[in-house]
């Protein structure tokens, strides 16, 4: 999975059983007031849930067919790593004896039989949706994904030359035999088990051979030509094992493919050196216990069984597949130059505010957050123009003297580590607070915080037994004597590529007063400040879910007092038994309660007598829906909020995270408008039913498609930038 193609849910399992067995009396039964068992869906199945909307947008056969060939590799994306760790950790949890039941009360071994069985039906439906659908529609724009029978002689004998000169010297046959045991698999490799027969023994043999993940996964048929004709890899290797097997007659091959667990866990109250701790459990995590073989569907018995041994899985782990394994390799094909297939290109711009008064004047961030906040929206306003140029400034001006941020997740080559390591150079004061424990990005981020480090940046790496997650930059410069903050909040991660996927928001300002609470933050993250209230933010542990619940529970006593009451939540995920029995108790007192979400979400919308009150939504398109907003109408005088929270135990509990509450009426009118826009019926969505199944809505009865959002947002920003302009 490339950086360029992520659109995968943070899975993140519950490490800490104490808190399970804690929340299970509070999930399992009814309560005082009335809220049924049976009130939330259960949210391992409402993650496939996700899933499988990502899916019906590949099976669109309406949308351009690269952007359906892209959701068909997130969704095979998606679902590797649901089973790495989700599937996985479950799995370990009954081994271990530390399995409980889920939010709904299922008993763990029901719920791992419900998990593998909707798993597989989507697997195949997936598989299907490549032979029957996607893949006769490239044919018929000209871009083949060739069998080898299909070739012609010519073209075999140019591409086993290929194979000779590019791929031969590479290639690792490995034997199994009394004399060489059966090898590792590593996860998520793509293998080709050889059945092969030796004339000087008359004794059939076993071999293995790695398809070696650093050769492109589709070789072209033709590399002279323009034409778009593909060969897989693995099929091309496989017609070339005489060649590897010399003196052997090669009876048979079967591709086939391993899911590992590849879940991490430390101990960091009994960790010196966390970043040691972590590389050592990293090193370990290639030899996490297989829970999925996915194998031809035509395999040899006798090949099958082998696996099934070696492995030590059971045959219900097993999947057969027809067409093509791993399809995450259709990444490739998707960022095919076809711009007729994909998506009308569009440029983010830069936000409004930031664009100078005249157009013979430099741009000067610091001067534009001076004039008035600032709410950029990703990635129709752009990253590079707002935080990566505040960044940039800052570590070039004079006048900066000290920067300090959060990361979460960013690149090596990011302008951002560029920028922090270029300020320290300049001898700024800069504090980069990284968290290496963000899951599948650990070896990444430990690598670039060496280099921070070695920079002169001092880099810490938060609290104790909590992730930081939220997403804070400050700049602190010397103006008129005196010194002043620039802060920025953001909903999204300070990742140049990956901002150019994820929608997020992010607020710019100079208040004072928001600057005391983010250096009141950054002291107890980077020192040993106490905890305390803040002015501006809503910041968990000690005081987010405080505060959130209080605020719902006012919506409620405005709703009972005949006052105008709503409550708005836009999250990727919302599993919270505690926020969510609020929000249907706000439901039941008349407050209008509206939820967009993108992923897990355990509420039940629309139940008679439970959620009557409650809309939800799920928008997926051009963009990862990611930025977490939450307002609340408060008879009038709305409080909006943005950041990085969604409504998940750990972020609630067991995560740094930061709201900041907007003040601009401007800006919550803006973020009023979109929520608007978003639960309307005339906008592209998917409906939570009562029975807690997801409807889509995109086409009306005549079959034009409904409004698209995120094209015209774009739309809307590229208006309002034009006007700004002129």
């Amino acid at each position: 999975m490339t950086d360029d193609h992520v659109m995968t849910q943070e899975i993140d399992l519950l490490h800490d059983v104490d808190e399970e067995d804690a929340e299970l009396e509070y999930r399992a039964s009814a309560t005082e007031d009335g809220l049924p068992m049976d009130r939330f869906s259960d949210r391992e199945l409402s993650w496939l849930d996700f899933n499988q909307r990502v899916l019906e947008m590949a099976e669109d056969e309406q949308l351009p067919l690269l952007e359906r060939v892209n959701f068909l590799a997130i969704f095979a994306s998606n679902l590797d790593e649901f089973f790495m760790v989700r599937v996985a950790g479950l799995k370990r949890r009954i081994v271990t004896g530390l399995a409980v039941p889920t939010n709904v009360g299922v008993s763990p071994h029901d719920q791992y039989q419900r998990l593998v069985t909707r798993a597989r039906e989507l697997q195949e439906r997936h598989a299907k949706c490549y032979s029957q659908s996607i893949r006769p529609a490239l044919e018929a724009e000209g871009i083949e994904i060739a069998s080898w029978d299909s070739l012609s002689d010519e073209e075999r004998s140019d591409l086993t030359q290929r194979f000779y000169d590019d791929m031969f010297p590479v290639l690792m046959p490995l034997a199994v035999d009394t004399a060489h045991p059966f090898p590792y698999i590593s996860g998520l490799s793509l293998n080709i088990a050889v059945r092969v027969f030796s004339p000087k023994s008359g004794t059939e043999e076993f071999a293995r051979l790695k398809v070696p993940p650093i050769l492109p996964r589709f070789v072209p048929v033709d590399t002279s030509s323009a034409s778009a004709r593909f060969l897989p890899l693995e099929d091309l290797i496989a017609n070339n094992l005489d060649v590897l097997f010399p003196g052997m007659d090669v009876l048979g091959h079967h591709i086939f493919r391993v899911t590992r667990n590849e879940d991490v866990t430390i101990d960091e109250d009994e960790t010196e050196n966390l970043i040691q701790q972590l590389e050592k459990e990293l090193s370990r995590r290639k030899f996490g216990p297989p829970i999925r073989l996915e194998i031809e569907a035509d395999v040899d018995d006798s090949v099958l069984d082998l696996l099934i041994r070696e492995l030590g899985i059971s045959e219900q782990e097993v999947y057969l597949l027809e067409g093509e394994l791993d399809l995450t390799g259709m990444f490739q094909i998707s960022g095919l130059d076809r711009p007729e297939l994909h998506f009308t290109k569009r440029v983010p711009v830069t936000a409004a505010p930031l664009l100078p008064n005249d157009s013979d004047e430099s741009d000067d961030i610091f001067s534009a957050i001076t004039r008035k906040d600032v709410l950029v929206h990703h990635p129709f306003e752009s990253f590079a123009t707002s935080v990566q140029a505040l960044l940039e400034q800052a570590a070039d001006d004079p006048n900066v003297l000290a920067i300090k941020q959060t990361l979460y997740r960013t690149s090596g080559d990011s302008p951002v580590v560029a920028a922090l390591i270029r300020a320290a150079a300049q001898g700024k004061q800069v504090l980069a607070l990284v968290e290496i424990k963000a899951r599948f990005d650990e070896t990444n981020n430990i690598n670039w915080a060496r280099k921070l480090e070695r920079a002169g940046v001092h880099v810490v790496y938060g609290l104790v037994g909590l992730k930081t997650h939220c997403k804070l930059l400050m700049v602190v410069r010397r103006e008129h004597g005196k010194l002043k903050n620039y802060c920025h909040i953001g909903t999204g991660n300070y990742h140049p590529k990956t901002s150019r996927l994820y929608e997020d928001f992010g607020l710019f300002t100079d208040n004072a007063e928001v600057g005391r609470d983010i250096t009141s933050l950054f002291n107890e993250l980077s020192g040993y400040a106490i905890p305390q209230n803040f002015k501006r933010l809503l910041v968990a542990p000690r005081f987010l879910r405080k505060g959130l619940l209080a605020r719902i529970n006012r919506e409620i006593e405005h709703a009972e007092a005949g006052k105008r009451a709503r409550v708005r939540i836009k999250v990727n995920s919302i599993v919270d038994e505690r926020i969510i029995d609020e929000l249907y108790r706000a439901s039941r007192a008349g407050v209008e309660v509206e939820i967009w979400v993108r992923g897990i979400c355990s509420v039940k919308a629309g139940v008679p007598e439970l959620s009557e009150n409650i809309k939800i939504r799920s928008i997926l398109g051009r963009y990862l829906e990611h930025s977490r907003v939450f307002a609340f109408l408060n008879d009038g005088d709305e409080e909006i909020f943005i950041g990085s929270a969604d409504m998940m135990h750990r972020n609630l509990d067991r995560r740094v995270e930061a709201l900041i509450q907007l003040t601009s009426t401007q800006h919550m009118q803006d973020i009023s408008g979109m929520f608007d826009r978003a639960m309307s019926d005339e906008t592209a969505s998917w409906h939570a039913m009562p029975d807690g199944t997801w409807k889509r809505h995109a086409y009306r009865e005549d079959g034009e498609p409904l409004n698209d959002l995120h094209r015209d947002r774009m739309i809307e920003i590229q208006r309002r930038t034009r006007g700004r302009s002129r």
